[in-house]
């Protein structure tokens, strides 16, 4: 596996180390060891799949608020998709900064989004598909999320939004969110 830093702390962009002759190729496209390796969470609690019937779909941007943070592990099988992680660490030094690969079934890459990330896509393309890996099972009442035209994050997208659930456009402003993050829904 190739790992590639983001300009976002603790974030990867990671590839699979292909071995290939003339009936394809062979690679990993996870090793527990190799995450370790980099500091990254190997536990997976879930895998989940997600398929977008329309070009233009946004789903996002999530995550789980604590004590119930999670990594995901996102990789388009079918299809592409615009990935975009946010980070939400006031801490970090790339606080409210956000990082987006194009994730296709050609081009193999993964996105690694660390805990205290918020996640979402766009789809590139009609029926694309993504399964992702979570270290943290979903536990609801702690899911939230950023809206993904927040003017504070200021997120620029490669196609316009054509269908997005209703949730998903009525994420609160992040200054708001962050405040219900820190009491989250019973």
């Amino acid at each position: 596996m190739k790992f590639t830093q983001t300009k976002l702390a603790g974030s990867y962009v990671i590839e699979i180390d292909k071995l290939a002759d003339e009936r394809g190729f062979f690679g990993r496209s996870w090793c527990a060891r190799e995450m370790e390796q980099h500091g990254l969470k190997a536990n997976i609690a879930q895998i989940n799949t997600s398929r977008s019937r329309s070009k233009g779909t946004l789903r996002g941007l999530h995550y789980q608020v604590a004590p119930y943070q999670e990594s995901k592990m996102i990789r388009c099988t079918k299809g592409a998709i615009f990935n975009v992680i946010v980070d939400l660490r006031p801490e970090s030094s790339t606080f409210l900064q956000w990082f987006g690969a194009e994730l296709t079934e050609d081009n193999h890459k993964a996105l690694y989004s660390p805990e205290g990330f918020a996640q979402g896509f766009i789809s590139l393309e009609d029926n694309s598909e993504i399964t992702y890996l979570t270290s943290q099972s979903y536990v609801p009442g702690h899911d939230w999320g950023v809206r993904w035209n927040d003017p504070q994050i200021n997120i620029e997208l490669p196609i316009d939004v054509a269908a997005i659930s209703d949730k998903d456009r009525n994420w609160p402003d992040f200054t708001k969110a962050y405040l219900e993050k820190q009491n989250p829904r019973k």
